[in-house]
């Protein structure tokens, strides 16, 4: 004869923050951190692509160091 364990319903508490919800908040806010420095970042990225094109390019090779 099998000896059966009492089972207790399984309550949920749905106003508490599980670890899914954790992970998405906190993907949200790197997500956002890098967005926004990539945002800040941009003109000066632009600047330096124009320089690197007056200078040559990949074809200017190695004539400045």
């Amino acid at each position: 004869m099998k000896v059966r364990r009492a089972r207790r319903p399984v309550t949920r508490r749905r106003g508490g923050t599980n670890g899914q919800r954790v992970l998405k908040a906190e993907a949200a806010l790197v997500g956002g951190v890098a967005l926004a420095l990539l945002c800040w970042e941009i003109p000066s990225l632009r600047r330096e692509m124009r320089i690197w094109r007056m200078a040559g390019g990949f074809r200017a090779g190695h004539r400045y160091p």
